[in-house]
């Protein structure tokens, strides 16, 4: 099967592509980039004119929730509302039940998704055992089993020296440890970030300073140990100030930053809606402003979605009791193209590369690249399509989104992986 698309804007950042090119896909690889291409006899074309088409879109951070929570997603669901979204590829975190902390528990997912997936799904496996921070998981095993990272996301591991352990272990496996940075001493029973509106509103906060000390320390043993760490959800300025002075230094330190926390602040909490309730929290106009800046310069790696569907009972009643968390598979290109590019806060093709080229090349995987011979994953994206962010509409079985209602200019038009239209 071949498939032709013509008449697109291609932005390809891993091959310095930017401009009116066809794309011809034979099979389930990219065969040719070119100008003016013919298409093969049999070959479906596709008229991709005022479109643009970029390498597909890869989710390094996502809660499919399966096995075990599959009231809240399944990979079936959570797969067809990242190919709604425009994504190729996710990778899933290890919270499930039971915990993806052993071959068995890998190797069911991965099973899952050759059958019931719309995309790429990539396991990352526990860093300790039952995310308890106590021993560390058999990771070996699961780095066999196909684990393309390693993270207690969701739990912080607060024993350095178990952490340094990990980061030594991994090393041989080439593959990151994944931070979730917070300093659980530092706040108690938090529910948004502490300052003057959680003081307002009455509410238990975290400081930025919880963030900021696991950041530093985890950045310290990845200097000891030369390990790669990448830091999840990135909030602070304080943690970009870090993560950049790191890097500079030659530690071997990614991050990455959600939607939500690039273009919220603690000043949506005023409204006590439970889908602002999130971990870690949102945080101030400082810390957006900081994180948009790291962003565009490449301090920030890339953009993950953090995709964490609840059941509507878990979000809820009363603020405090709320569960953590929210959904943006299907929503983050939107936002992205309507509040970051359009106001020329952040390029396009800067876009393209944090959600694209810079996942693949974090996590070693394939895809993030429209050259020939790379895997026919391509996300096509209409720049003027006008939308409203409807969660009755969501493909994903939960509808936790703080964005309902929002208005927005660009998404994604088109998702193939493989060669094949997995949507519309």
């Amino acid at each position: 099967m071949s498939l032709l698309v013509k008449n697109g804007r291609v932005i390809d950042p891993a091959n310095g592509v930017d401009g009116a090119q066809d794309v011809l896909i034979v099979g389930e690889k990219v065969e040719r980039v070119g100008k003016n291409l013919q298409a093969p006899a049999g070959a479906e074309v596709l008229d991709a004119l005022g479109k643009i088409v970029c390498p597909g879109f890869i989710d390094i951070h996502v809660h499919l929730r399966e096995p075990g929570h599959e009231y809240k997603e399944t990979v079936a669901t959570g797969t067809r509302a990242a190919a709604a979204g425009g994504f190729t590829a996710v990778a899933c975190m290890a919270n499930t039940s039971p915990v993806n902390d052993n071959r068995s528990v890998t190797d069911y997912i991965r099973a899952k998704a050759r059958e019931e997936g719309a995309v790429r799904v990539y396991p990352i496996g526990a860093v300790t055992r039952g995310l308890r921070g106590e021993e560390l998981a058999e990771l070996a095993e699961l780095a066999e089993a196909g684990c393309v990272a390693f993270s207690d996301d969701g739990q912080s591991v607060m024993n350095a020296g178990l952490y340094r352990r990990a980061m030594e272990y991994v090393l041989p496996f080439g593959v990151p440890v994944i931070s979730h940075a917070e300093d659980t001493t530092l706040g108690h029973r938090w529910t948004m970030n502490e300052g003057v509106v959680s003081t307002e509103l009455g509410l238990p906060g975290a400081p930025g300073t919880a963030e900021d000390v696991m950041v530093a320390r985890d950045i310290l043993l990845a200097e000891l140990t030369g390990a790669h760490v990448h830091i999840a959800h990135l909030s602070t300025a304080g943690a970009v100030r870090l993560v950049r002075d790191g890097k500079a230094r030659g530690v071997r330190v990614t991050a990455e930053v959600t939607p939500h926390h690039l273009l919220l602040t603690e000043e949506a909490v005023r409204t006590f809606d439970p889908n602002t309730k999130m971990a870690p929290p949102l945080r101030t106009k400082r810390d957006t402003e900081a994180l948009i800046e790291a962003l565009a310069d490449g301090t920030i790696d890339c953009i993950a979605t953090d995709h964490a569907p609840h059941a509507l009972a878990e979000k809820e009643g009363e603020f405090d009791h709320a569960a953590f968390g929210v959904v943006g598979l299907e929503t983050a290109v939107g936002l992205l193209l309507d509040r970051l590019v359009r106001p020329g806060l952040l390029p396009l093709a800067t876009l393209v590369s944090r959600l694209s080229r810079d996942p693949a090349r974090l996590l070693n995987l394939p895809g993030g690249s429209l050259a020939p011979g790379a895997l026919a994953d391509v996300t096509i994206l209409d720049p003027e399509a006008a939308w409203t962010i409807d969660p009755a509409r969501f493909r994903s079985k939960s509808r936790n989104t703080p964005f309902g209602g929002f208005t927005l200019t660009g998404g994604p038009w088109m998702t193939i992986v493989g060669g094949a239209v997995v949507r519309p």
